[in-house]
């Protein structure tokens, strides 16, 4: 599977009219997933390390993680369909005896937020990355007039 993804990183947040815009892409190319405004912010928190007075959804889901010897390996995105993006979470369980890795399906959404919040790889299909529009120049733009970014 390593030759058919693309690593990306995000690389921006902005908040738009139907929610937030993540700027999701690498030095080739830049695309935008638009999520719901409050995953928006908990990516960013995460991005940015911001301390939360109690924890989040996500930090829940790595409690359980740890609990359970669990770690997120790595986040794929997969598809675009219908204007739906998908994604794929691929966790590793380990214990002395064997280890066991799952692949499931998420919303991009919470993938780049567990991403995010455990310092994991994102990918991106190629396929995927190759059918999406660049959107470099417009993230480029936004930075210059000191919109948010990471």
């Amino acid at each position: 599977m390593k030759n058919d993804v693309v690593p990306v990183q995000i690389r921006g947040i902005l908040p738009a009219n139907s929610g937030c815009a993540l700027f999701v892409g690498n030095d080739e190319k830049v695309f935008v997933i638009n999520v719901e405004p409050n995953m928006g912010a908990v990516i960013g928190m995460f991005l940015r390390e911001t301390p939360k007075e109690r924890p989040l959804t996500h930090d829940l889901i790595q409690s359980i993680f740890k609990g359970f010897n669990i770690t997120v390996e790595r986040v794929v995105i997969t598809e675009l369909r219908n204007s739906t993006y998908y994604a794929r979470l691929i966790l590793q369980q380990s214990n002395e005896v064997a280890r066991k890795i799952v692949e499931i399906d998420a919303r991009p959404s919470d993938c780049l937020a567990l991403a995010s919040a455990a310092k994991r790889p994102i990918y991106v299909t190629t396929s995927l990355f190759e059918q999406v529009e660049d959107m470099s120049e417009v993230l480029e733009r936004i930075n210059e007039t000191g919109a948010e970014n990471e």
